[in-house]
């Protein structure tokens, strides 16, 4: 490397590098300012903000897709909230709401479960895995849904947090063994899924 060989460095100039240094690694340890830690967010924030009151996305042809709040659950345990083999031991509790897209042709269940350490990655390879138990809500799209109206779920662990969805048809359809989910509907479950985990821990 080209340069001064064996000119000794300024102290000012030790002392700012330093610095740079620890400023550094504090910008990357803390959290922004005012925002509080991951694990505490879901008591922190307003439910507005864990749950919006709607969440864009894209359907798998391309086209501009809106998911509405059609009502959020009051907290709840999570034995009650999610199914058993969604949810492993260390759950302190469960926060729901259910989502329709703006068509009123699927309705989707959100649930965030609340663990007391990290979560391991749950088992979600099935279209139809265990996973969060579905909230209807009278006098809208989602009023028929329910455990039997279920087709397709997703799950996602990230930090102190599982995040399910168990998606259906506004039209009250019950699932039976057998039944394939229409791709817009596992990509509803999914969406919903990553969308809010990511607003809760990034």
């Amino acid at each position: 490397m080209h340069g001064q060989i064996g000119r000794p460095t300024p102290p000012e100039a030790a002392v700012y590098q330093l610095s740079v240094v620890l400023l550094s690694i504090v910008s990357v340890v803390l959290p922004a300012a005012g925002e509080p830690p991951v694990p505490e967010r879901w008591r922190a924030w307003p439910v507005a903000r864990v749950f919006p009151a709607a969440v864009s996305g894209v359907s798998p042809s391309g086209a501009r897709v809106t998911y509405v709040l059609a009502g959020v659950a009051p907290e709840a345990p999570c034995a009650l909230a999610f199914q058993a083999a969604a949810v492993s031991g260390g759950c302190l509790t469960a926060l729901r709401a259910t989502y329709a897209d703006s068509t009123h042709t699927f309705v989707a269940t959100v649930g965030i479960a609340v663990l007391d350490r990290p979560g391991r990655r749950p088992d979600s390879a099935s279209p139809r895995p265990a996973t969060v138990r579905p909230v209807a809500f009278p006098g809208g799209p989602a009023e028929r849904f329910g455990d039997r109206q279920y087709f397709a779920g997703a799950l996602l662990a990230a930090e102190r947090y599982v995040v399910a969805t168990a998606a259906g048809y506004a039209d009250g359809r019950a699932y039976q063994r057998g039944d394939r989910a229409g791709r817009r509907l596992r990509d509803t479950a999914r969406h919903l899924t990553t969308t809010l985990s990511e607003a809760l821990t990034r």
